[in-house]
């Protein structure tokens, strides 16, 4: 996707903000390496370190440093790109972005480095994002798998399946010259096989992507239950401090209360919520119906009951438990059992969250409901994004419709529901999307990206 006209050279400091031993201001753009050559006073050879002063227009120094040049298209925005490495005060880093843009750049727009790349084709638009997510990644984990996106493993799945379907669609339209045959004459048994293996790969890509969506984002995990039977001890237990006021009051907790905690790299965001019940004032009501909003949104529930009643517990949760697509129950307060507790089951988990007892096998529970269990390996992971996740679902949602249509010989509509797959395929990869998408994601990025 290379863009026609010339463009302006931008400049941005491209290391983190704050003071470092060395610290890197990046130009972009047809008069980048031109620029770089003024500020230095010589002449410079593509990809050679070169030790230079850098001139403040008055005869004087702004530091002393190395400069690179890298002439485009070989560069990583494609453009011509000199990168310029100085001490890492951010005074001195500033005054090189003020002489560069004295010298005719201009500064950089956030993300607009990684957006360069993105338009002369050096990165797809999942490629680009994963440059971001890979400098958010707070652990090992969460980098490699943003690594692989940025070398292309999510977006050759992609493309994969948006080619057998793209093959699939000329298939069927060809079909429909021949209205008057039969589409199995026509190699319908063949178009059907390539849906069928289509919808396999789209269910598997779906899957996978949604586990590199939370390993990115994080599961979003609601604390819920009826009143006192231990909820915000609970979260206070999770997160190690007492981030919620516990009492012996049924309606303390009248609002949600958020806190992350982190389990062998992916991210729990827990939200504990006031309690279920019938009645309540107006402001626990608020709080109850702000529960229920938090729960339609869950990656996972965990339901609080008091161990001493496990039963009226469960009747008071539910009905809004229903749609959550992962659960686990949480038989609370233990130590308050005249013996020892029974065995909860599968899908349950013994606790004390006022003395400990039984958090292991809790936190034990919670990575294998996160993906962490036995059989779970990094190896094939890539980050995703909630956007991609989205693309993928409609994109299932088209084929599985047009695999209807089919079955029922109206291959106009069995084309159009094709067409619309492959078109969401290309909003991940930025090969079908609107000029208004791009600029929110670039805008999300680092200046210097």
């Amino acid at each position: 996707m290379n863009t026609a006209a010339p463009r302006d050279t931008i400049a941005a400091i491209a290391t983190a903000p704050g003071a470092g031993g060395v610290g890197i201001v990046r130009l972009s753009g047809p008069r980048a390496l031109a620029i770089a050559r003024a500020m230095c006073g010589r002449g410079l050879q593509p990809r050679r370190a070169h030790h230079v002063r850098f001139d403040d227009g008055q005869g004087g120094t702004l530091d002393d440093g190395i400069v690179l040049a890298f002439p485009g298209p070989a560069s990583f925005t494609g453009e011509d790109v000199a990168e310029l490495q100085a001490h890492g005060s951010p005074v001195v880093l500033h005054a090189l972005v003020d002489r560069a843009c004295a010298l005719g750049a201009r500064r950089a727009r956030p993300g607009e480095f990684s957006e360069r790349a993105f338009h002369n084709g050096k990165l797809d638009l999942a490629q680009a994002e994963a440059v971001a997510d890979l400098i958010a990644a707070s652990d090992t984990r969460a980098a490699r798998a943003a690594r692989r996106s940025l070398d292309g493993v999510f977006s050759r799945r992609v493309d994969a399946v948006a080619a057998a379907l793209l093959r699939l669609r000329v298939h069927v339209e060809a079909a429909i010259d021949f209205a008057d045959e039969s589409i199995e004459t026509l190699g319908g048994g063949e178009v059907r096989a390539g849906l069928a293996a289509a919808q396999a790969d789209l269910r598997q890509l779906l899957a996978d992507a949604e586990r590199g969506r939370k390993l990115r984002d994080g599961l979003h995990t609601v604390i819920v239950g009826p009143p006192n039977a231990g909820k915000s001890s609970l979260l206070n237990a999770l997160a190690g401090s007492d981030r919620a006021i516990v009492t012996d009051v049924a309606g303390t907790t009248r609002d949600t209360l958020h806190e992350t905690i982190r389990l062998d790299g992916l991210e729990l965001h827990l939200v504990d919520t006031a309690g279920l019940r019938e009645g309540g004032d107006a402001i626990e009501r608020e709080g109850m119906r702000r529960a229920r909003a938090e729960l339609q949104r869950a990656d996972l529930a965990l339901i609080v009951v008091d161990a001493r009643d496990v039963q009226a517990g469960a009747a008071a949760v539910a009905d809004v438990i229903a749609d959550v697509p992962r659960r686990l129950w949480i038989h609370n307060k233990i130590d308050l059992l005249p013996g020892p507790p029974a065995e909860p089951g599968t899908d349950a988990v013994a606790v004390s969250a006022a003395t400990g007892l039984g958090l292991p096998a809790l936190h034990a529970r919670l990575r294998e409901l996160a993906g962490q269990g036995a059989g779970e390996g990094s190896e094939g992971e890539f980050s995703a994004r909630a956007r991609h996740v989205d693309a993928l679902r409609r994109a299932e949602g088209h084929v599985e419709r047009a695999n209807g249509e089919l079955n029922h010989e109206m291959l106009e509509l069995a084309a159009e529901e094709l067409r619309l797959a492959h078109d969401a395929l290309g909003e991940i990869t930025g090969k079908i999307s609107a000029d208004e998408m791009l600029g929110y994601i670039f805008s999300t990025f680092c200046i210097g990206k």
